[in-house]
């Protein structure tokens, strides 16, 4: 029976169930309107409900595989991680960057083996599945890629013969395979570049293989405290009832108060240690004089110049800009305010909770590689909770179980279309 069935039928009852101040937090009632219900002045009514999307994400675990996925240009697992949490059991993996792939077997120790180059893999050879991930190479697509590439005279896009091709081996794994569904993801300039000529290619690839594409842009800022917009193409090939509209997206708006060392947290050996009964960043994180001193003056002479480059400094109340791959080097994009003294990196451990790889109801990352590796790999990674949150919103649909919803209005703009999860999707 009910709680509401309970006070209904008997006051005495409840009370001998469960106190009065607990029946106002899950009715959702001051315990003044409890007191009249239970007395009969007034009828119990319906607990009150908030919206779906303003709720807290349940505690991030995997559950019960029921689909199958392949992981390719797996990096660190990031993609097959968010999916794991929706369900999905990973049945091949492709990673061609040795330390990549001793992180990914350190916290996937699966019995099929890591695949190398997928270029010289035969697709009738990898299993058959229901889902194929991608983060295909996004380096030819930067914007710092395509800059750095033209300013030394050599190729981007699909014109580079190493990098920029591998989309189409993941076009011909999808033609032999034929899974249900597909996620790709990738940089936000592969949106513009080669004047959207490139994107263009992309989508009219996988719909001549017969797949319903959808693609959109989101940001990270909703689940992490960091500004990183990426691309997400999604294709399923017996349906056209998948929508990004669909994705849920947190109410909330984290700060790096939120991924970064704690004073009261266990120290661990490579990133914090304890000083006067208190857990603290090791000084190795700390920017030397000579460095600091570097990076003001460059980032001075830029903005004389009106250019964007130059360092971040932010705090605990803040958010961070996007973490990339040359994070290793100097750290400029992302350095953490200290007291009377330089600004500091973050720790690969507070990198791994930035991308959502820790969290506070799992099991931390393993991380076997050296600082340089590491740093280097988190900046290559998804955002994981933004992976499952388009992972779930996928998974109705891979299951057959999905049940359209009422429509909702949407904002546009420039031929994009906002829906009330604070996506972007592209008219198209």
């Amino acid at each position: 029976m009910s709680l509401i069935g309970r006070l209904s039928n008997s006051s005495k009852l409840a009370k001998n169930l469960i106190s009065t101040s607990n029946i106002a937090v899950r009715m959702g009632d001051t315990e003044r309107q409890v007191d009249k219900n239970l007395s009969g002045e007034t009828i119990p009514r319906a607990p009150k409900v908030k919206a779906r999307r303003k709720q807290k994400d349940p505690p991030a675990q995997s559950v019960a595989p029921n689909f199958t996925m392949i992981d390719l240009f797996a990096g660190i697992g990031g993609m097959r991680k968010g999916f794991e949490y929706a369900g999905g059991r990973c049945v091949f993996t492709s990673e061609y960057n040795k330390f990549s792939v001793q992180t990914y077997k350190a916290n996937f120790p699966d019995k099929h083996e890591i695949t190398g180059d997928i270029r010289v893999v035969d697709a009738v050879n990898i299993p058959d599945h229901d889902v194929l991930l991608a983060g295909f190479p996004c380096q030819p697509f930067s914007l710092a890629g395509v800059s750095k590439k033209k300013s030394m005279g050599r190729k981007h896009g699909f014109e580079d013969e190493t990098q920029g091709t591998l989309f189409f081996d993941v076009a011909r794994i999808i033609d032999e395979k034929r899974p249900a569904a597909f996620l790709l993801e990738n940089v936000k300039n592969l949106i513009s570049h080669d004047k959207g000529n490139t994107l263009r290619v992309i989508k009219e690839r996988l719909q001549k293989l017969g797949y319903h594409v959808e693609y959109a842009l989101i940001s990270s800022a909703s689940w992490v405290p960091q500004k990183r917009e990426r691309l997400f193409i999604v294709g399923f090939r017996d349906t056209d009832q998948f929508s990004f509209d669909q994705v849920l997206v947190p109410d909330a708006n984290p700060t790096l108060s939120s991924i970064l060392h704690q004073a009261n947290e266990e120290p661990e050996l490579a990133y914090t240690e304890n000083t006067r009964g208190k857990t603290v960043v090791l000084e190795k994180y700390t920017q030397s004089d000579k460095l600091w001193n570097y990076l003001q003056n460059y980032g001075k002479k830029h903005a004389a110049k009106g250019n964007g480059f130059g360092c971040s400094v932010v705090g605990s109340d803040d958010v961070a800009r996007t973490l990339s791959a040359r994070y290793n080097k100097d750290g400029s994009e992302i350095l953490i305010k200290q007291k009377a003294k330089n600004p500091r990196m973050l720790t690969p451990r507070e990198c791994a909770r930035l991308m959502g790889f820790d969290r506070p109801d799992a099991e931390p990352i393993k991380i076997p590689v050296s600082n340089a590796q590491a740093w280097m790999q988190f900046g290559n990674a998804v955002v994981v909770p933004v992976i499952e949150a388009i992972a779930k919103a996928m998974k109705p649909h891979i299951e057959g179980t999905y049940s359209a919803p009422k429509a909702t209005a949407q904002n546009s703009k420039k031929g994009w279309t906002q829906n009330p999860n604070k996506i972007w999707t592209h008219k198209h």
